[in-house]
């Protein structure tokens, strides 16, 4: 069975497994270098595995990576925009705040009384806090279901920044 296959078995992460990640991956500092370093890293995560992805860094409002990967659309970077915009509004994971929705019976579109044209509680974006700062700007990747984003990207920040679960 094939990594992708594995991880599509598992099950979805719960809203406690979402917010530990959200209190665990926590950076200390966030340059234009960090921006690199990381954007690269899920870079090359994506070629190894083959996934038509694209993959976006935004910090205090401006772009410092972008990379669109073979297989990756137009579609995906308006989904990367509306990802984001709701991870830095929330100051959470895109995919936390869409559970927490769900959880509460209901969605996000039907419920939060933003554009969905302009806001997506969708999974593959998380928040850039730096401690004893805040949220600062957002990692996001675009062009697997939500889940599978949402996992690249916390795959990447734990490898970033060396943490794991547990």
């Amino acid at each position: 069975m094939s990594q992708s296959t594995t991880a599509e078995l598992a099950p979805a992460p719960t809203i406690e497994e979402l917010e530990e990640q959200e209190r665990r991956l926590v950076f200390q500092r966030f340059s234009y270098e960090d921006a690199w370093a990381l954007g690269s890293l899920l870079v090359e995560m994506a070629r190894e595995r083959r996934l038509p992805i694209a993959i976006d860094i935004h910090r205090a409002g401006q772009q410092l990576f972008h990379a669109a990967l073979p297989g990756s659309t137009p579609d995906n970077d308006a989904w990367i925009d509306r990802k984001r915009r709701v991870a830095v509004r929330y100051g959470a994971p895109s995919y936390l705040v869409g559970s927490r929705f769900r959880a509460k019976g209901t969605t996000f579109e039907h419920s939060s009384r933003l554009d969905p044209d302009v806001y997506a509680a969708h999974g593959g974006s998380f928040p850039i806090r730096v401690a004893d700062v805040g949220v600062i700007g957002a990692v996001t990747v675009s062009g697997l279901p939500q889940v599978e984003d949402h996992r690249l990207v916390v795959a990447a920040l734990e490898k970033f920044l060396g943490t794991s679960a547990g």
